[in-house]
């Protein structure tokens, strides 16, 4: 009795192709949005970025506005999730807040392109993807807005409010005006130097006034 040989996994190995694709141009858009504006840009740019020529833009985006879609919404909805996670497993509320800042931080480092797509592009986004956005921001504030007054009870709502807001600002600005050098090395130190920096002025701002734990 003989039995075949295994064949190779086509369509999984079709799936993962195409992924790879789509995440490139993804990436693609990213890079050319933050560097240009989402009006300054063409799908056929993002093709070409891509490697991706023609027609076969259109087997994964029907258009360039579906890719701003997926970048922002996307975003979005993984910070809430992570600020909800950061939430869900610490008891203790300075513990939470601790987390939040790192998520942020990490955020705020590691997707400056995405930040300024957001801030500069969100307009362009079709009405409903824009409102998911919105929402999605709001409850992510209100996550940071339950730790803050969990760690201070007496402070008001609204204060809490802007001071999450505030330190947004302070975070997601700050690496656009970092300038790093050249060399691989002297990157990872200016950003180990900046996050350590970054961090210390956020839990300075947020625990002015009570003693963290």
């Amino acid at each position: 009795m003989t039995t075949s040989a295994p064949q190779p996994d086509r369509p999984n190995r079709r799936s993962r192709l195409k992924s790879d694709r789509r995440q490139q141009l993804l990436s693609a858009a990213e890079r050319l949005f933050a560097e240009r504006g989402f009006l300054a840009v063409r799908l056929e740019d993002i093709g070409a970025a891509a490697g991706v020529s023609g027609p076969a833009i259109y087997r994964h985006f029907p258009n360039k506005e579906s890719l701003l879609v997926e970048l922002l919404v996307g975003i979005s909805t993984r910070l809430l999730a992570g600020a909800r996670d950061a939430r869900a497993r610490n008891v203790d509320a300075a513990a939470a807040l601790d987390d939040l800042i790192d998520f942020h931080l990490d955020f705020a480092l590691g997707e400056p392109d995405l930040i300024r797509i957001q801030d500069r592009d969100l307009a362009h986004l079709p009405e409903a993807a824009e409102k998911q956005v919105r929402k999605a921001q709001r409850q992510y504030v209100e996550v940071w807005v339950g730790v803050l007054r969990e760690l201070n009870p007496k402070l008001a709502e609204a204060d809490a409010r802007l001071a999450a807001h505030a330190i947004f600002g302070l975070l997601n600005s700050t690496p656009h005006s970092m300038k790093s050098p050249d060399d691989s090395r002297g990157k990872a130190a200016g950003a180990a130097r900046s996050r350590a920096v970054m961090r210390a002025m956020t839990v300075a701002a947020l625990t002015a006034g009570h003693q963290c734990p």
